[in-house]
C-alpha cells in the first residue's frame, strides 16, 4: 500500500526504521541538505539517521559517492542512472540499510538540456533500487521542497510494503 505524500513524514519514517532496527543515509543533489535538515529536525533522528552527504558537485558525486564517471559522461548528472548510484552509493560509504538520493534542476536555469523542475530520486535498499523521474512546478524552494516530500513518500511507501 502506497502512502499519501502529506502523511509520508520524517517522522513516521524514523519510527519505522527505529522499529525494524534499519538505517538511513541521505546522497543530495539540488536539496542541497534540506532533506537531512527535515530528518534532523525529528527528535530522536539519531537512532535511524546516520549521516548524509551533500554532493552539489559533480566532482563529489564520482569521488565521494562512487557514481561511475561514465555513468555521467553517458546519462549526465540529471538522470536515473546516476540517482541510483548516488543512492547505492551513500548507502555502501555511510554502512545504512537504505539509501536516498535527490538529483535535479532545481533553476532558474536548465541544465543538461533539461527543464527546471526535472528531478530524479531514488532509494537504494536491501533489495535494490526504486527510482522515480518528478516534473515538479514552482521556485526553487518549492522544487527542493516537493523533492523531499517525494523522496521520503517513496521510502514510506516501500517500508509499508
Amino acid at each position: 500500500m502506497t502512502q499519501d505524500r502529506s502523511q509520508a513524514t520524517p517522522w513516521r519514517v524514523l519510527e519505522a526504521l527505529a522499529e525494524r532496527g534499519e538505517t538511513l543515509a541521505t546522497a543530495e543533489s539540488l536539496t542541497g541538505g534540506l532533506l537531512a535538515a527535515r530528518l534532523t529536525d525529528v527528535p530522536g533522528a539519531s537512532r535511524s539517521f546516520v549521516g548524509g552527504v551533500v554532493s552539489y558537485a559533480t566532482r563529489v558525486k564520482v569521488s565521494v559517492l562512487d557514481v561511475p564517471a561514465q555513468v555521467v559522461e553517458q546519462h549526465g548528472v540529471v538522470s536515473e542512472e546516476c540517482a541510483s548510484a548516488m543512492a547505492y552509493g551513500v548507502r555502501a560509504r555511510l554502512d545504512a540499510t537504505w539509501g536516498l538520493a535527490t538529483t535535479g534542476v532545481a533553476g532558474p536555469d536548465e541544465q543538461e538540456g533539461r527543464p527546471v523542475g526535472t528531478v530524479w530520486i531514488a532509494v537504494a535498499g536491501p533489495d535494490g533500487v526504486e527510482t522515480r523521474l518528478l516534473a515538479l512546478d514552482g521556485d526553487r524552494l518549492a522544487i527542493r521542497a516537493a523533492t523531499c516530500d517525494e523522496v521520503m513518500s517513496a521510502l514510506d511507501g516501500i517500508l509499508a510494503g
